[in-house]
């Protein structure tokens, strides 16, 4: 898709969320080592096209649910940026109240309804709110983000197939960024097969596209996600991408030799928000005072959510055995 076909503000609001995404990753990257996050992060530097051009399409009575690399979603679903960073600071004030941390994100008012770290286990419950949208004949669509691992899971062929049989208003959005861990796709699935083939194997319409560019993610997204809301089924969405930094953690992980600096540096090459920011300056769509002024916004929106996290209380031990139970 061209920028001259997609109106200016839309493609100046993709970068911004991008953006945004980018430097709160990057904050919390710096902060880490203060060791007051005392849970887990898995962050999406260099993936932040996939949640902004898909979520770009949604309202807040759509579903998402992601797995444990959830930042992304969650902000550009319009999850509470405050509320995500006292989770993560495993404050009360926090989406799941402190309980939850950086793999367990909710915001039912923007309808985010979880984040889990089981590879695969939000796929099921995805295509069960999808199923009781349809019975209860509600205008809503459900989309669920998983990585490339997911697919080695049975769950997601069981899923998929149940989706196709009942038509269910579901998008599959598959995060391909090579690596589950520190194992490359090349030792875990065959090199002759794509990913999106899965689930046409299935009867399910399944698309390919570069996870890096926003505007491709943006276009395609749209189809599939038109397409549920109309009543017309599932769609499978595989997006190549890559991630930047470890596993799991704030750091580089080529020193670990799963992975070349050669092969990160091309990928970098490829930044999702340099490669929108570039296309928006050379067409006359944005301009550099412009975009200073969304960073700085940004930065002290930022600054706002640390200060607020760090000044919130722990939660009371009374809330430990609280909320486990439906009632």
């Amino acid at each position: 898709m061209q920028l001259v076909m997609m109106e200016a503000h839309i493609a100046r609001k993709l970068h911004e969320q991008m953006l945004r995404i980018r430097m709160v990753e990057e904050k919390i990257c710096e902060l880490y080592s203060e060791q007051e996050m005392r849970c887990p992060v898995h962050l999406c530097v260099g993936q932040e096209a996939i949640p902004v051009g898909v979520c770009a399409h949604l309202a807040p009575k759509d579903y998402v649910l992601s797995g444990h690399r959830s930042h992304g979603h969650y902000l550009a679903k319009g999850g509470d940026l405050k509320a995500m960073m006292a989770e993560i600071y495993g404050k009360v004030t926090g989406c799941c109240m402190g309980k939850g941390g950086s793999m367990h994100l909710i915001d039912l008012a923007a309808g985010f309804l979880a984040a889990t770290p089981i590879v695969g286990s939000t796929v099921p419950i995805g295509v069960g709110a999808a199923l009781a949208s349809v019975m209860r004949r509600e205008d809503r669509v459900t989309v669920v983000f998983f990585g490339d691992a997911a697919v080695e899971e049975g769950v997601l062929c069981e899923s998929i197939n149940f989706a196709v049989l009942k038509r269910l208003p579901v998008v599959f959005v598959c995060e391909n960024n090579a690596y589950s861990v520190n194992s490359p796709l090349s030792v875990r699935q065959p090199q002759e097969r794509e990913i999106y083939e899965i689930a046409l194997g299935h009867g399910m319409e399944s698309l390919q596209a570069d996870g890096n560019d926003v505007i491709a993610v943006y276009g395609l997204a749209g189809k599939a996600i038109d397409k549920a809301r109309r009543g017309n089924g599932p769609t499978f969405l595989e997006f190549k991408t890559y991630r930047w930094l470890e596993h799991c953690g704030p750091n580089d992980d080529c020193h670990l030799e799963c992975r070349s600096e050669t092969e990160l540096y091309k990928w970098k090459e490829r930044c999702p928000v340099r490669m929108l920011e570039g296309r928006l300056l050379s067409e006359g769509v944005a301009t550099p005072e412009g975009m200073r002024l969304v960073a700085a916004n940004i930065a002290t929106e930022m600054e706002e959510a640390v200060r607020f996290a760090k000044a919130s209380a722990f939660p009371d031990p009374d809330l430990l055995l609280k909320h486990i139970y439906a009632p």
